[in-house]
């Protein structure tokens, strides 16, 4: 499957090897940055897919970036390619809509897969960086918080709603309820419109808040 993508990165070499691995690939570079300032006024006529990002770039930074292209357009991907793999940076990034968080330490091999893999929608992370999120998210959903509105969903996108919130991923889910992945697919994006979310993450948060992982 080719893919859309766009690649915003601060250093040449880094940002070049990355174009040349992804258009290697198949994909098509539809746009490339140095800066925060760049990726947002290129971004629109680019129209990517998914944004490899990296969070060190100067201003504005790979956070406010993403906030600003998830926010632009719901339908975007963003992956984060960090070189920090710090606890407040992953959160951060993730509470602003990225979708996937790797550290550059990982292979070209990874690299692709994590692209592919976030174009579905599926959380991709570093691991051990996956637990910390899903960890915090745990924390935030034992805070008090006012009751949500009744959200409309139909008996199927609530068991898979179920499904996101242990993990797994739409393959799996697919696998599971004898469905296509697109069918799947079209689940995740009718849960999010009706929840008024933006990504896959949101969602999770959204159903660990309810404790559906526990059932």
């Amino acid at each position: 499957m080719s893919l859309r993508v766009m690649v915003v990165d601060d250093h040449p070499m880094w940002r070049d090897a990355v174009e040349r691995d992804l258009a290697a690939a198949g994909h098509e570079v539809v746009g490339v940055a140095a800066n925060g300032r760049e990726a947002l006024a290129r971004f629109p006529a680019a129209r990517p897919q998914v944004v490899v990002l990296d969070l060190q770039i100067p201003e504005p930074d790979g956070v406010q970036v993403t906030a600003e292209m998830v926010a632009k357009d719901p339908s975007v991907r963003v992956l984060i390619l960090s070189a920090s793999g710090e606890q407040a940076d992953v959160l951060a990034a993730v509470k602003a809509g990225a979708t996937g968080y790797l550290v550059k330490s990982a292979s070209r091999e990874e690299l692709l897969d994590a692209v592919r893999r976030t174009a579905d929608g599926d959380p991709v992370f570093t691991p051990g960086l996956a637990g910390l999120v899903l960890g915090e998210f745990q924390r935030i959903s034992e805070e008090p918080e006012p009751a949500r509105p009744e959200t409309g969903l139909t008996e199927r996108e609530t068991e898979i709603l179920k499904m996101v919130a242990k993990g797994l991923s739409y393959k799996q889910i697919a696998e599971r309820l004898v469905l296509s992945h697109r069918t799947v697919q079209n689940h995740v994006q009718n849960t999010l419109r009706k929840l008024q979310m933006h990504n896959r993450v949101e969602l999770t948060r959204y159903a660990i808040e309810l404790g559906l992982d526990e059932d």
